[in-house]
C-alpha cells in the first residue's frame, strides 16, 4: 500500500486533485492546500512565545494544540483558549495530533531548540523556531543537515526584522552607493546577561515550584539541582542554557549586514571582556560587558570588520564625527531620558563606508538614517531613494510581516527570507564569538574546513555543548 506521503507526491502533479485532498492525507507531507487554514502546534506557551501564537493567528492560522512544562508561564494563554487541548511534553502532543498538525512553533529556551526541530521536521512538519535557532555550534550543523533533507517543508527563524521593508530599504542604500565602499561597522546592545553576584547562591537548596516540570525543563542539558534565577527568561544568563546578550541579539542587529554583504563564518573572532570575569571563576555564567570583533570577507571578496559592543563594553562605542543627536537617535551610552526616545531600548550599528555612516535601530535595520540626519522620510521627500530592487513582504505592520510571511510559504508562496539555512550562519557566527570568551583576549583563527577554531581548544570544547543521550 503507498504511503500517505507518496501518493500526495504521485498526485501532485494534477493541481485539480491536490488543491481538493482532505487534511488527513496532506498533514505531514509537506504540503497545505492554499484554501486551507494552516494548522499549528505550539511548544511553549508564554512569554515570546504568546506573541508568536498571536501572530500567526492574526495570519490566518489556527492553533491545534498548546504544550508547556511550566503552568504559571502559559496560563495566560490556556485561559485565553480553554478548548484548546494541553499538553506537559511535546511528543505527547505531536503524536495525538500528527494528521491535525502542519507546522510547529517552537517558543522554549535555547538549549532545546535543535532536539524539537530536528525532531519536527523528521515527522514532516514545517517548522517556525525562536531565535537563536540554536545553543549549540554542532546542533546548528544538525539542524541544519535535517532542513536540507526536507527541501518542501519551511523553515523559518524569528529575527522578525527580516521580514521588514527597512532592511530592504538598508540594502537598496548600500548597492546604490549612497555611502560607498562598506568597510566596518560597529554594532551595539547594552543589556547585561550576567549573574556573576549570584553564583554562591547556587550553591543552596531551593525548592522547585510545583507548577514546573524542572526535568523536562532540562531535557538534553547535563541536569542539575533548580536555581530560581534560571527562569524565566534568565537562562540567556547561563553557559549552560544560553547564549549570552551576543546570541540573543545578533540575528536582529548583524540581519542587515549579513543579508546585504553574503557573510558567513568569520576569518577570526577575538572576545574582549570589560570587568573581572574569568572562564575559571565564573564561567557558568556571562560577563558584564564583552567587546567581539569579527572579520570576514564579503561577497565580493573584500574585507569586512563587524565589532559587537554589549554591556557596559557599549561605553566605549565610537561615535561619528558628524552624529546629530535628536528625538529618534542618540549615542548609546545616552541618558535615561534619550532612551525612552526610541522605544526605550538602545540597541543600533554604524555601518561605515568611504563616503558616509548610514544607523540604523534594533530590528529590521529600522530607523534608519545616513547621517547626519537624512532619514528614510526625508530621502524619499527629496527624491533621492534608490529604486526598489527586493519584494516587500505583505502586512499592515512590520510585526504582522513575519507571520504572515511563514503562512504563505506554507501554502506554496514565496519562500521565508529568513530559513535555517540564511538565520543558520548568523547563529554559528555568534556562537565563535561566545565560545572565543573561553579564551578571552586572545585572536582566534577560524579553520573552515575543520569547523572549529584552529588555535584555541577551550574555546572549541564551547562549540561542542554537552548533551545527554536519550532526549
Amino acid at each position: 500500500m503507498n504511503t500517505r506521503r507518496q501518493f500526495i507526491r504521485n498526485a501532485a502533479g494534477g493541481a485539480v486533485l491536490f488543491n481538493i485532498l482532505p487534511r488527513a492525507l496532506i498533514a505531514g507531507s509537506g504540503q497545505t492546500p492554499p484554501s486551507e487554514t494552516v494548522c499549528v502546534a505550539a511548544i511553549g506557551a508564554g512569554g515570546r512565545a504568546a506573541g508568536d501564537i498571536h501572530g500567526l493567528e492574526r495570519a490566518g492560522a489556527r492553533i491545534v494544540a498548546l504544550c508547556d512544562v511550566d503552568t504559571r508561564r502559559c496560563a495566560g494563554e490556556r485561559k485565553r483558549c480553554p478548548k484548546t487541548p494541553f499538553y506537559a511534553h511535546y511528543r505527547d502532543m505531536l503524536e495525538k495530533h500528527d494528521k491535525e498538525i502542519d507546522a510547529v512553533l517552537i517558543g522554549v529556551p535555547d538549549h532545546w531548540h535543535a532536539t524539537m526541530a530536528v525532531e519536527c521536521l523528521k515527522r514532516g512538519k514545517h517548522v517556525q523556531c525562536e531565535k537563536p535557532l540554536a545553543q549549540s555550534f554542532h546542533e546548528m550543523d544538525a539542524m541544519l543537515d535535517e532542513a536540507k533533507r526536507h527541501p518542501n517543508l519551511v523553515t523559518q527563524a524569528m529575527n522578525q526584522g527580516h521580514a521588514y521593508d527597512t532592511i530592504r530599504d538598508f540594502r537598496e542604500w548600500v548597492e546604490a552607493g549612497l555611502i560607498g565602499e562598506v568597510t566596518e561597522a560597529h554594532v551595539w546592545c547594552p543589556a547585561k546577561y550576567t549573574f556573576m553576584d549570584v553564583l554562591d547562591d547556587m550553591k543552596k537548596t531551593w525548592e522547585v515550584p510545583k507548577e514546573l516540570d524542572w526535568e523536562q525543563w532540562q531535557g538534553p542539558v547535563p541536569h542539575r539541582p533548580y536555581f530560581p534565577k534560571f527562569l524565566p527568561g534568565a537562562w540567556r544568563f547561563w553557559t549552560m542554557y544560553g547564549t549570552n546578550t551576543l546570541g540573543d541579539w545578533s540575528c536582529h542587529l548583524m540581519d542587515p549586514l549579513f543579508w546585504t554583504f553574503g557573510l558567513g563564518l568569520p576569518k577570526t573572532v577575538k572576545a574582549e571582556v570589560v570587568g573581572s570575569w574569568t572562564p575559571e571563576k565564573h564561567g557558568l555564567t556571562f560577563p558584564k560587558g564583552v567587546k567581539t570583533t569579527f572579520e570576514y570577507v564579503k561577497r565580493d571578496g573584500k574585507p569586512f570588520r563587524l565589532v559587537w559592543f554589549d554591556g557596559e563594553a557599549c561605553k566605549s562605542v565610537p561615535v561619528p564625527s558628524n552624529y546629530k543627536d535628536d528625538m529618534k537617535f542618540y549615542p548609546p551610552y545616552n541618558s535615561q531620558e534619550a532612551r525612552a526616545r526610541r522605544d526605550n531600548m538602545t540597541n543600533g550599528a554604524f555601518v561605515y563606508g568611504t563616503r558616509g555612516v548610514i544607523e540604523y535601530g534594533h530590528h529590521g535595520a529600522n530607523y534608519l538614517r545616513l547621517l547626519p540626519d537624512t532619514t528614510l522620510a526625508k530621502l524619499r521627500a527629496d527624491g533621492g531613494c534608490p529604486k526598489q530592487k527586493y519584494p516587500r513582504v505583505p502586512g499592515n505592520s512590520p510585526d504582522a510581516k513575519p507571520y504572515n510571511e511563514f503562512v504563505a510559504a506554507v501554502k506554496g508562496g514565496p519562500k521565508v527570507g529568513s530559513d535555517f539555512a540564511y538565520a543558520g550562519a548568523m547563529t554559528q557566527c555568534s556562537l565563535t564569538g561566545v565560545a572565543a570568551l573561553f579564551d578571552p583576549g586572545k585572536l582566534l583563527t577560524w579553520d573552515a574546513s575543520a569547523r572549529c577554531f584552529a588555535n584555541s581548544s577551550s574555546a572549541n570544547k564551547m562549540l561542542r555543548q554537552p548533551r545527554l543521550p536519550g532526549w
